[in-house]
């Protein structure tokens, strides 16, 4: 049984994080068209589209953790939104800030934070740790991306 008020807001959480970064970072396709990119990366105008999908992920998995009655549940909801917040702030930093050093160091810490609650997921419900899995796959290659634009653009 779905438990709608709970749904709802699991999912819109992740969402409106990534809607205000976006908001945020409006010029940030512009800054990534400019930028001398390594190989692989893929165009502007899939970034918001994979996003998107990312988040609608998220907030599943975090609602399967939500509406378990578990000793971990909190602790692994603790980590998704601290995780959450790093995610946030890292865009304002390689966008905004154009600080591709720190960004680099953020998005590692990032990384860290994504495997750990996805295996805290994972802990709670298999379903919500395989549903972070494409987001910690994305964010790898992420990692990649912004290793790429720090060495290429210093």
């Amino acid at each position: 049984m779905i438990r709608w008020k709970p749904f709802w807001i699991n999912l819109l959480l992740p969402l409106a994080v990534g809607g205000l970064s976006a908001f945020l970072t409006s010029d940030s396709m512009e800054v990534y068209q400019f930028l001398r990119q390594p190989p692989l990366s893929p165009p502007g105008w899939l970034f918001p589209i994979v996003w998107t999908i990312l988040y609608l992920l998220m907030g599943i998995a975090a609602y399967l953790v939500w509406v378990r009655d578990s000793t971990g549940r909190n602790g692994a909801l603790l980590f998704y939104g601290l995780q959450l917040a790093f995610n946030f702030v890292w865009t304002l930093i390689f966008f905004n800030l154009q600080n591709y050093g720190l960004a680099l160091l953020w998005i590692l810490i990032l990384w860290v934070l994504i495997l750990i609650t996805t295996i805290r997921f994972f802990r709670e419900t298999k379903a919500a740790g395989w549903l972070m899995l494409p987001y910690l796959l994305w964010v790898s290659f992420a990692v990649y991306l912004n290793a790429g634009v720090w060495l290429l653009n210093r």
